[in-house]
């Protein structure tokens, strides 16, 4: 999924202020080249829907029509199609992260599901997005987060609602780089940015040989 594009013209998405504005500074400054590279950013306003529906039934292949990507079946696991992302979070209910239109997703989503039993519920402003990425990003992660994170475990298109530090959040591979996707609750994004800032900070040191 490419990097979201923000109209800052006028109306509401001119007033929005993501939860990490305030650290943006701090994080650019933080970022570390090299081998033992390492970097963290936040992808505000990414589009979030949650989605609960029977995967046998007619509503979710309408949906997967609709989303043009199956809904993943298997734990940890997520598919992709367009501007589109679909996250497993249990057995009938899946996150759709999208960079298309708010009231578009949710709607054809909404007009997919029909009168079945399941519901479309647009969570955008529940969660926000942290990207920390570069050769030595598992490491940060392994201080705080219980999974095993080793590619012979978990890898590219694998994401899991976990723990980093004390703060819940859904953690998403998005490539081998490695690259990896936390979205926190949005109360919790400042705590988990300053956590994974702190986690960071032996790497700005020399290198060991």
């Amino acid at each position: 999924m490419a990097e979201p594009t923000i109209d800052a013209g006028a109306g509401p998405v001119a007033l929005r202020r993501s939860p990490l504005a305030h650290l943006e500074e701090r994080m650019r400054a933080a970022a570390v080249t090299g081998a033992r590279g390492v970097a963290l950013t936040e992808w505000p306003f990414i589009i979030m829907v949650n989605l609960r529906v029977d995967p046998a039934s007619d509503a979710a292949g309408r949906i997967e029509k609709t989303l043009g990507a199956p809904l993943p079946r298997q734990c940890g696991h997520t598919t992709a199609s367009g501007p589109h992302t679909v996250v497993w979070l249990g057995p009938d209910e899946w996150l759709v992260l999208s960079q298309a239109d708010t009231t578009a997703v949710a709607t054809g989503l909404r007009e997919a599901l029909g009168s079945d039993p399941g519901s479309v519920v647009d969570v955008s402003a529940n969660r926000t997005t942290l990207e920390l990425s570069g050769p030595a990003a598992r490491q940060v992660l392994e201080k705080g987060c219980p999974l095993d994170l080793h590619p012979r475990a978990f890898g590219p298109g694998r994401a899991v609602t976990t723990t980093v530090g004390p703060v819940a959040v859904l953690l998403w591979q998005i490539d081998d780089l490695p690259a990896y996707r936390l979205l926190p609750r949005s109360s919790f994004a400042d705590y988990l940015a300053l956590w994974l800032l702190d986690a960071m900070s032996e790497y700005r040191g020399p290198e060991v040989p």
